[in-house]
């Protein structure tokens, strides 16, 4: 061979010898989450992909699991579905069907053990079930009674009220059931003596639960005398409400169980592999950092004190070297606020603290808000006008009690969670969210669902652009919290509604500085809804624990920007307008838009209109929008005709003159009730009143009227009220289609007590800024004329909003005073109610408010 070829050869074998660690590198590096693109560091490159196809479904506190290449949600009231790529769902189950239900058999035989303390035809479950949020797992070393090993194990919990439930379990070895009752493990809400709540058979003695039996084994010396209080009943602000069990494995496989929710706390119990029981302490004691260990209820590892926080959910991520427990603060409902917190802890039984170092179990009665990574809360990335696509935008409301899926293979992982939608009531769906892990060891939430996307290296050139921008903040609030605009510029610092600075660190990291704090996460490309296509996006968690999601928006001139705005501005129908309008001051990519009217006697700049009173000609005006972007401008104009008040009619009058007749005689004559809308028996006396008698509520009855005393989307009420009490929810005129569908006039709501009208049909608060006081007369009246809401208290006009929903459009919706079919009653005094076929004129209203008794 001649030295020639010898060096060929030498060269060639290097260079294969060199080549080999690449190959290995890159074989590895496709099972990762982290699996990098041929073109991800090209500048300029817009790989579009695949059109994300969703198929969703309703299941409500998902909780997943896999099974070979097939996802599953199992969630409350009996409802599962499955998916291959946690896009497309399809549920499988039939909700509380008995007998013949898809997971359960015979719903009602099958779980009797856990039915015979809550959840079947009892109290808060009167007529119907409340099986809630249960936990599906393998348990590889479960002994089936047949002696065989390994099964799918379900935890579930039954519940009658909000601290009297139980946790019990059931097996199977098919994953999509029937599974088989196997023991009720956990009971909480028992009394120290004999009681019994509302609609309720059930003897709630502490004896009628498993304690007996763990007593008379030996597995407990006795009852805590601090379970209970000292009139005996349960002791729900330290101890827990028995449902939302979670069942992970520690390190070295040892089997826990989670539980609990708001009232006493998170807890944490061992659980025996092999019979699926629970591991009782057996003492009381507490762990080397204070928290509390129970001899029944296990070792508290989050909560207390009646705070908001249910839920848990715990993930064993062996790389990081944590356990990582998830749990929701808030209340589920649209108007609650509920939101998703994180903590982590090296041991399974903590101390869980959160990124500022805060233990998860409260130190006493205190706010919870500071506590916990907040994840996601409400909100929008809101759809501006000239923004593509059409819509609203899109965002959640009261998104929680999630579940986590790490992929051991991939090391991926998936935030799975229902949320409700802004506009949308209280209809829900399951969403699932990939995470990332940022450089403190912290998973953080992208800011869109699932689409199949993995994490690639990205080019700094791609991350220059406009962005719209959330911050979740640290609050409970059950405010939306609309986008706002930024720019990434190439100068590394950040301008628009808020500035700072910014940077990439390794292949996607990404470090956000804003006012001060800095926010650790990736840079990512994720589908947007809205514009329909794949943008870059960044997700990231400050040491404070508040989280901070970004997403990039068309590059486009600001010619191309005012023209946008200019075609899609659009106010509606402007030829009859009844209400205020709402005139947009912002365009796409914070482009500006101010309006000037041409009679600001009929329309002023801000969209207030002065409506002609009964009788009058309508009024025109013409409102003129200005766009700018930068040094460009545009107007558009639209004419603006304001229609006068109609004449509302007096439709039913119930003076209550020591009788609940109508004096207009159009309708019946009111019926006494119990304590609730459809309860027989209770009682009404009359007292002096505003004007003559009223009518006197006890606060445990109220007055179911006739069926169809309200028929139309344009109606008025007027009534005198003298509350003797305020109680949270408590109603006075309520009026319903259904359970569902319903219009509340409330003392004190839900935002903030203040009085308001509550509609349940999509959470609408009409609210008054204020609350009435007890022990005094005040006038209230509300005018709804085809979704237009007017709110007055005293006369004096407090709300006006629009999109009020259409209630009362059938022939036979229900309607009482002083109860509903859930709330405590209301107590005090109410007077002269009348209601109005058409919408009262604010002169009308000061009339009836300024009538002297």
């Amino acid at each position: 061979m001649s030295k020639s070829l010898m060096r060929r050869f030498t060269l060639l074998f290097l260079m294969f010898v060199l080549m080999i660690p690449s190959i290995i590198v890159a074989e590895g590096m496709e099972s990762t989450s982290s699996q990098l693109s041929d073109n991800s560091n090209k500048p300029y490159v817009d790989e579009q992909g695949a059109v994300p196809v969703f198929q969703n479904v309703s299941v409500h506190d998902p909780s997943i699991v896999k099974d070979g290449d097939t996802f599953y949600v199992f969630g409350s009231h009996i409802d599962a579905a499955k998916s291959t790529d946690l896009q497309s769902w399809t549920r499988f189950t039939n909700g509380y069907t008995t007998p013949g239900n898809v997971l359960y058999g015979d719903l009602s035989s099958n779980l009797a053990g856990s039915f015979a303390w809550a959840g079947e035809n009892d109290s808060d479950s009167k007529g119907g079930f409340s099986v809630w949020a249960p936990d599906v797992f393998w348990n590889k070393d479960y002994i089936n009674k047949d002696g065989t090993i390994g099964a799918y194990m379900m935890y579930y919990c039954a519940s009658s009220t909000y601290i009297r439930s139980a946790i019990g379990y059931a097996v199977s070895k098919n994953i999509e059931g029937p599974y088989t009752y196997g023991d009720t493990v956990v009971y909480s809400g028992f009394t120290r003596d004999q009681a019994y709540d509302n609609n309720s058979v059930i003897n709630k003695k502490w004896s009628n639960t498993n304690i007996q039996a763990l007593i008379d084994s030996g597995t407990l010396k006795g009852t805590r005398p601090e379970w209970f209080n000292a009139n005996g009943s349960y002791a729900n602000s330290m101890y827990p409400n028995a449902i939302d069990a979670n069942l992970f494995y520690d390190a070295n496989g040892k089997l826990w169980m989670t539980y609990g929710s708001w009232s006493g706390g998170i807890f944490l119990l061992e659980i025996n592999k092999t019979t699926g029981k629970a591991i009782y302490p057996g003492e009381d004691g507490t762990t080397a950092d204070g928290r509390l260990i129970d001899r029944y209820f296990g070792t508290k590892i989050a909560g207390g004190y009646t705070k908001s926080g249910e839920g848990p959910y715990v993930v064993y991520d062996k790389n990081a070297g944590y356990y990582y427990l998830y749990m929701t603060y808030g209340w589920l409902g649209a108007d609650g606020g509920y939101n998703m917190r994180q903590f982590r802890s090296t041991s399974p039984e903590g101390p869980y603290v959160d990124a500022q170092g805060l233990n998860a179990v409260l130190p006493g009665n205190t706010d919870n808000a500071p506590y916990g990574n907040k994840l996601m809360s409400n909100y929008l990335f809101d759809r501006k006008i000239g923004d593509p696509g059409t819509g609203i935008g899109v965002g959640y409301v009261s998104p929680g009690h999630n579940s986590v899926y790490l992929d051991p293979k991939t090391g991926q992982q998936f935030l799975v969670f229902h949320t409700r939608f802004p506009q949308t009531g209280e209809f829900h769906e399951v969403r699932v969210h990939q995470m990332f892990m940022n450089e403190k060891g912290w998973p953080v939430v992208a800011p869109y669902r699932y689409a199949g996307e993995k994490l690639d290296k990205v080019n700094e050139q791609d991350l220059i652009g406009e962005y719209k921008l959330i911050n979740h903040g640290k609050d409970n609030s059950a405010a939306i919290r609309n986008s706002v605009f930024i720019r990434l510029n190439n100068d590394y610092t950040i301008s628009g509604d808020v500035n700072g600075t910014w940077k990439k660190t390794s292949h996607n990291k990404a470090e956000i500085t804003v006012d001060g704090n800095t926010y650790y996460g990736v840079f990512v490309r994720l589908w947007d809804p809205t514009l329909e296509r794949y943008v870059m996006t960044f997700t990231a968690m400050s040491n404070q624990g508040v989280s901070v999601w970004g997403s990039k928006q068309p590059n486009k001139t600001d010619q191309e920007i005012v023209a946008a705005v200019l075609n899609d501005l659009n106010l509606g129908e402007t030829s009859n307008v009844i209400s205020n309008l709402t005139l947009p001051a912002a365009g796409t990519q914070n482009s500006q838009i101010t309006w000037q009217s041409s009679d600001s006697g009929v329309i002023t700049d801000s969209g207030i209109i002065h409506r002609p009173e009964v009788g009058s000609d309508s009024v025109t005006a013409v409102l003129t929008a200005t766009i700018t972007k930068g040094e460009v401008t545009a107007t558009k104009s639209f004419t603006i005709t304001v229609l006068p008040y109609q004449a509302a009619g007096l439709a039913a009058h119930y003076t209550f003159d020591d009788n609940l007749s109508d004096t207009t005689e159009k309708f019946g004559t009111g019926t006494p009730t119990g304590n609730r809308i459809d309860n027989s028996g209770g009682t009404i006396t009359y007292a002096d009143g505003k004007l003559g008698k009223a009518a006197a509520f006890d606060g445990t009855s109220g007055v179911r009227l006739p069926n169809g005393l309200i028929s139309s989307n344009t109606y008025s009420v007027s009534l005198w009220l003298k509350p003797e009490q305020l109680t949270m929810f408590t109603t006075t005129f309520f009026g319903a289609r259904d359970s569902s569908n319903w219009v509340s006039l409330v003392p004190s709501g839900p935002v903030g007590g203040n009085t308001m009208v509550w509609s349940g049909s999509r959470w609408y608060d009409a609210v008054a800024g204020m609350t009435i006081k007890t022990g005094e007369w005040t006038h209230l009246a509300f005018s709804v004329d085809n979704g237009t809401i007017h709110l007055y208290v005293n006369g004096v006009e407090k709300f006006t909003g629009t999109n009020f929903p259409d209630i009362f459009t059938v022939a036979d919706a229900s309607f009482s005073l002083g109860v509903n079919w859930w709330d405590t009653p209301y107590k005090g005094l109410m007077d002269d109610l009348r209601i109005y076929e058409g919408a009262l004129s604010p002169q009308e209203v000061a009339n009836l408010a300024g009538i002297n008794g």
